[in-house]
């Protein structure tokens, strides 16, 4: 029975061909460290999936973006967002760990790719010294999310969490 639920969790994941995990939330939160150990998990449990981590912090290194008005934080989240449709178009799974603090731009991303992506909230109640770095009007997803409070938990068990509620 054991192995008849692994084969069909297997072959349930196989059917989603591709998909886009959205990691938003303020900076320190965790987005990056549950990304980074959601690849590794990926990786070693679905072999056979081409994975992909895209970060804004990477993101805004490379093409040297230090614009943090609205204009320039929606300019980053939409290249990241035309990025991760590009991969997924070329079968990779995609993890996307950005801040994305303006909720409207989120969903239409997530109307576009319908249920191609998934949404995580990754948010803490800790002080971890990236306070400074705060989005002052972060809007907090409403509906059709996962909602991941990583106070007081260990990255694994914040990992743990997002693998029950999407069912891998």
């Amino acid at each position: 029975m054991v192995q008849e639920l692994s084969i069909l969790k297997l072959v349930n994941l196989q059917n989603k061909i591709k998909m886009i995990y959205w990691l938003t939330g303020q900076p320190g939160h965790g987005k990056t460290t549950l990304a980074k150990i959601f690849k590794e998990y990926l990786e070693n449990n679905y072999s056979h999936k081409k994975i992909m981590h895209i970060d804004g912090d990477d993101l805004r290194e490379i093409f040297n973006n230090k614009d943090f008005s609205k204009e320039g934080r929606i300019k980053n989240i939409t290249f990241a967002q035309g990025l991760a449709k590009y991969l997924s178009m070329k079968g990779f799974d995609v993890i996307v760990s950005l801040v994305a603090p303006y909720k409207e731009v989120r969903e239409s991303f997530k109307t576009d790719m319908g249920s191609e992506l998934t949404e995580i909230y990754v948010h803490t109640e800790e002080l971890r010294g990236r306070e400074a770095n705060h989005v002052s009007d972060y809007e907090k997803p409403t509906e059709n999310f996962i909602d991941v409070d990583t106070t007081d938990i260990e990255p694994i068990g914040s990992l743990l969490e997002i693998i029950n509620q999407i069912q891998l």
